[in-house]
């Protein structure tokens, strides 16, 4: 039984990057990582770009995950949908690499159609009990400033949906740009996504988009978040192993 965690970037984001490293590079850097990269393109009454649609896509695709181009009134059920779908896709990643251990490199879920209904409700089963990590980088640039409550109420909105699973869940969210760095944290990892109806009502929106500095920021704050639970995880034990002296 796969007992590790799913770990993911949510990108929710109405334009191009236009500041710092190439966001579809450092798409790559979390996909190598272990941390999947999953993009939502928010739309109003305006339409967002080629350009921006492409890069869009391609930081989906170079980080492993889902991508969707959505008007904001959908934006809820999306986030939610994108959430779940990438977790159910990283899964079956797992899944697939255990077969092929097991029976070939050749193997895969597909190739079993006799047990495909018994590998499915196993996969259903890590999706509503796996241990499961969401960054997520909220784009805070001029254009998204009417789109920022409706970004809100989705976190939100996700979060009730997650909270009937019977794994855990953590939540940190960034955004991009921020009032002093190019990248500023919100809410650092925590189960609980409320403290954001007050944090989001004081946001300022600027004129940059450093999409790519947000992804790297985002993998840092994965690799601090893991450093920290391991040095915990070693305090418990050292303080197991003096009690049973």
């Amino acid at each position: 039984m796969y007992t590790g965690k799913i770990r993911q970037i949510l990108l929710i984001t109405d334009g191009c990057s236009n500041q710092g490293e190439d966001p579809i590079a450092m798409a790559a850097l979390a996909r190598e990582d272990g941390i999947t990269v999953n993009v939502i393109g928010v739309m109003e009454q305006d339409t967002i770009d080629e350009k921006g649609m492409k890069e869009i896509e391609n930081i989906a695709m170079s980080g492993g995950g889902v991508s969707q181009i959505v008007y904001a009134q959908q934006l809820s059920q999306t986030v939610q949908m994108v959430t779940r779908k990438a977790m159910t896709q990283t899964i079956h990643g797992v899944v697939n690499r255990e077969l092929q251990q097991i029976l070939g490199k050749s193997q895969t879920l597909e190739d079993l159609p006799r047990k495909r209904g018994e590998v499915i409700e196993v996969v259903d089963e890590l999706g509503e009990t796996v241990e499961l990590e969401v960054l997520i980088l909220v784009d805070s640039s001029a254009s998204m400033k009417q789109k920022l409550p409706t970004v809100k109420e989705a976190l939100l909105d996700l979060s009730i949906s997650l909270n009937a699973r019977s794994g855990n869940n953590y939540y940190s969210v960034y955004v991009f740009p921020g009032k002093r760095d190019n990248v500023e944290k919100v809410l650092d990892w925590t189960p609980n996504l409320q403290s954001l109806t007050k944090i989001f009502s004081q946001l300022t929106t600027g004129g940059i988009t450093p999409t790519g500095p947000a992804i790297r920021t985002a993998i840092s704050s994965f690799n601090q978040n893991r450093s920290m639970r391991r040095s915990l995880l070693s305090r418990d034990d050292e303080s197991f192993f003096e009690e049973s002296m």
